[in-house]
């Protein structure tokens, strides 16, 4: 495994991490969640990535992560969305902060969480309200560091504007979901605006939720037991479900091949040619996917690829993913 700085900060993450999301606590049995996760870090993998929001998936990743030293990993999750219907049971009130933070660390069972991220922007609450409940966790030592996900850039520049006029500890990273087709953080001044603040990108769904895997054809049937069959509420993957999609899928996984590579670790090591990127988070339901997703990191992509791949890409140059 690789590692790298997580933006400005000293702490080192590996260049894959593990996500919970639609998997830990609901999609995959817990015994085969535990398998995967154990795997992971049998592989380096230290960065593991879970949310109050993802159901039961705190539990599965707290008492997976339970036998190994505590600070041989880095743990992280995320407050924001509903948990209840009061009226300060979602955003980023401190009320609703503490609160949280508190609950995550009794369903993780453990006394701090390495990474805290705010898991979206929340418009009702002043930036300094946030930024200083985060900091107040920090110095109680239940939280390392705070991040945020999917700001952005003029909501990361006024974070890092507050948190310098007041003396905060200052935001190390935001996660944005970044792949080949879903690219918004590369036009919308977010990668720029990160590495000024010295925010390190932790980026989600690098594989656009499977399609980046070869498994969906195209004039094909999705596969009876794939997520795009079996969550139909899933605004994201159903976005990506078009033809044209579909086969830019396919000439990439020809490209992949012809680097020796299957189109998972194309995609992998096509997100982390970014200095900026520290991580791409990766879901997984069967421990081979990470042995097969890991040996992205050893992929170089020459500028020639790099312009291939421009070219495959340009002819979904009006793609707009839902999100």
């Amino acid at each position: 495994m690789k590692y790298r700085r997580l933006g400005r900060s000293g702490l080192k993450v590996s260049e894959i991490g593990l996500g919970s999301w639609l998997t830990y606590g609901s999609a995959t049995a817990e015994e085969t969640a535990i398998e995967c996760i154990h795997k992971a870090y049998e592989l380096g993998i230290n960065f593991f990535d879970t949310s109050n929001s993802y159901p039961g998936a705190e539990q599965v990743l707290g008492h997976a992560l339970k036998e190994y030293p505590r600070s041989s990993y880095v743990l992280a999750s995320k407050v924001f969305f509903p948990q209840g219907e009061g009226p300060n049971d979602s955003g980023l009130s401190r009320k609703h902060i503490i609160e949280q933070c508190d609950a995550s660390l009794k369903r993780l069972g453990t006394d701090y969480i390495d990474l805290y991220q705010c898991h979206r922007f929340d418009p009702e609450t002043p930036i300094d309200e946030t930024l200083r409940a985060l900091d107040d966790l920090t110095a109680q030592g239940k939280i390392v560091y705070s991040g945020v996900s999917e700001w952005t850039a003029p909501q990361i520049a006024e974070a890092g504007a507050i948190g310098r006029r007041f003396n905060l500890r200052p935001l190390v990273s935001n996660q944005p979901i970044y792949n080949m087709f879903e690219r918004y953080i590369e036009k919308e001044n977010i990668i720029e605006q990160c590495e000024a603040d010295g925010l390190g990108l932790i980026v989600f769904s690098p594989l656009a939720q499977g399609v980046l895997t070869g498994k969906y054809k195209p004039n094909q049937a999705v596969p009876r037991d794939s997520r795009a069959a079996n969550d139909q509420t899933n605004f994201v993957i159903n976005s990506y479900m078009r033809e044209d999609v579909l086969t830019c899928a396919a000439k990439l996984t020809e490209l992949a091949e012809e680097l020796g590579a299957t189109l998972s670790q194309f995609a992998l090591a096509w997100v982390l040619r970014q200095k900026n990127v520290s991580s791409a988070i990766i879901g997984s339901s069967r421990p081979s996917q990470i042995e097969e997703n890991i040996k992205a990191i050893e992929l170089h992509l020459s500028d020639e690829v790099l312009e291939r791949t421009e070219q495959i890409l340009s002819e979904i140059a009006d793609f707009v993913p839902k999100r």
